[in-house]
């Protein structure tokens, strides 16, 4: 598999200046039509104004890229046809000259393979609810398990099993931080109701971290560091908690399992708060995606 890097990112990571991966699933899959190709500018100028290189990741012609230029940016956004790439649909990705967008596992796994060691994300996959019977746990905590990069997210999606995800995450040896905060965030809202045993406060601190891991020779696991969605900007937990017991409702009744679920729960709050869950989840991508510059700046020293 041949990884194409862009000059510009290829250029930033050879000199040690600050580079933050982006993930192309939000693009493709996330937002809609022209909004999408709209919030995948902004957040890449949004890495810019922090004084970092943006990395948007994504799979073109069978080819996996870490930078993409105007020209492949307006396809994962605009072109019909795009795919959703976990790690695993890579090599099938590249062997069949297909085009797709990266997912939370398929970006860190191309990203470190780049040399870049910041992500941002909205929110991670995780345990689903009812795991007992369905065995439905996203791939990308396996993946993070085995794979040395800094993750800035909004924790895990709301519409997931936040406790059993979280002991998940300690059974498999990633290490989890809140941002100023010792509440677990929830994606959508600032405080999933569960708690972190550590708390970061600055990018230096975080940094730190990254330094000791690497100094340490521990097992190549990554960094959670799981930044809340400000509470101006959260949605309405009472809201919240009331669409999602409707929309699991929903989901059981009209039989929705597998991969659809994810796709039918959040298209649901969507739909059902007036667009507020989406607001909320473009706030919390905006915060992670300045975060992670501020830490990538900290951990090249720039």
């Amino acid at each position: 598999m041949v990884l194409v890097v862009s000059e510009e990112v290829r250029e930033a990571v050879d000199s040690r200046r600050p580079v933050v991966a982006l993930e192309s699933t939000i693009i493709a899959h996330g937002l809609p039509r022209p909004r999408n190709l709209q919030v995948a500018r902004e957040l890449e100028e949004a890495v810019r104004q922090e004084g970092a290189v943006p990395a948007t990741i994504a799979v073109l012609d069978g080819q996996p890229r870490v930078g993409l230029g105007k020209e492949q940016l307006e396809r994962i956004a605009n072109e019909d046809g795009i795919r959703k790439l976990g790690h695993r649909d890579l090599p099938l990705a590249v062997a069949a000259g297909a085009s797709g967008a990266t997912t939370v596992s398929a970006t860190a796994s191309l990203a470190a393979g780049a040399g870049i060691r910041v992500f941002a994300t909205g929110g991670l996959g995780g345990v689903h609810r009812e795991w007992t019977a369905t065995q439905d746990e996203s791939a990308d905590l396996g993946l993070l398990a085995r794979t040395r990069i800094t993750v800035v997210c909004a924790g895990v999606k709301s519409i997931l099993d936040v406790p059993a995800t979280l002991q998940r995450l300690e059974t498999l040896g990633v290490a989890v931080a809140g941002y100023g905060t010792d509440r677990f965030p929830g994606f959508y809202l600032s405080d999933s109701g569960h708690p972190v045993d550590w708390t970061l406060r600055t990018p230096q601190e975080v940094a730190s971290v990254m330094r000791a891991q690497d100094a340490l020779g521990t097992p190549e696991s990554a960094l959670i560091v799981a930044n809340p969605v400000p509470e101006e900007e959260q949605l309405d937990p009472e809201v919240h908690a009331r669409v999602l017991a409707d929309a699991l409702r929903a989901c059981a009744e009209e039989g929705v399992t597998g991969q659809a679920v994810t796709p039918f729960l959040l298209d649901h709050l969507v739909r059902h708060t007036d667009g507020a869950s989406l607001t909320a989840n473009l706030a919390a991508v905006r915060g992670n995606v300045r975060l992670a510059a501020r830490v990538a700046a900290a951990w090249t020293g720039a």
